[in-house]
């Protein structure tokens, strides 16, 4: 199952990048939302570094490997996803529109690799509008937060 969707800030391309690569703000927003995230490489910033993720999830603990597949320096960043039941990709495309506006495009596409996995993803399917609308709105979120964040750094910086 495939999920995309893609939006444009007013963010540079040089800082959405450096958002999205910043792994180690990405491994505390999953702590703080109650996973367990350990680092399986030595390094977080280049292809091949990993994470064992652990969290719960209709009320059963989920274990996930996530690895950094492809990394373009202001382009893509590319992950795969692997767990006992499901296996997937998901890249993070980005796209300048202009000097201070970025186009940020999100891509997930998952596997099932049990029957369980298999039946859950075919009732998604069934409600793909529903799902690629709930999909849309986080990445929305997302943008909303980078920009959110962008915007307080220039302020920081216009106080110092």
């Amino acid at each position: 199952m495939r999920l995309t969707a893609k939006i444009d800030i007013e963010v540079p391309l040089a800082e959405v990048y450096r958002y999205i690569t910043d792994f180690n703000a990405w491994e505390e927003a999953a702590t703080r939302r109650g996973a367990a995230v350990s680092r399986s490489g030595a390094t977080a910033d280049a292809v091949g570094a990993g994470w064992r993720v652990r969290f719960a999830y209709r009320g059963k603990a989920r274990n996930v490997l996530v690895k950094v597949a492809r990394l373009v320096p202001g382009e893509v960043a590319g992950f795969l996803i692997d767990s006992p039941s499901i296996e997937g990709a998901s890249q993070v495309e980005v796209t300048p529109l202009s000097p201070r506006r970025t186009r940020v495009r999100v891509v997930v596409d998952v596997k099932p690799k049990t029957l369980a996995a298999r039946v859950f993803i075919s009732t998604l399917r069934l409600s793909k509008r529903r799902v690629d609308r709930r999909f849309e709105r986080r990445v929305t979120q997302l943008g909303a937060a980078l920009a959110d964040r962008y915007q307080r750094s220039q302020l920081a910086g216009a106080k110092g």
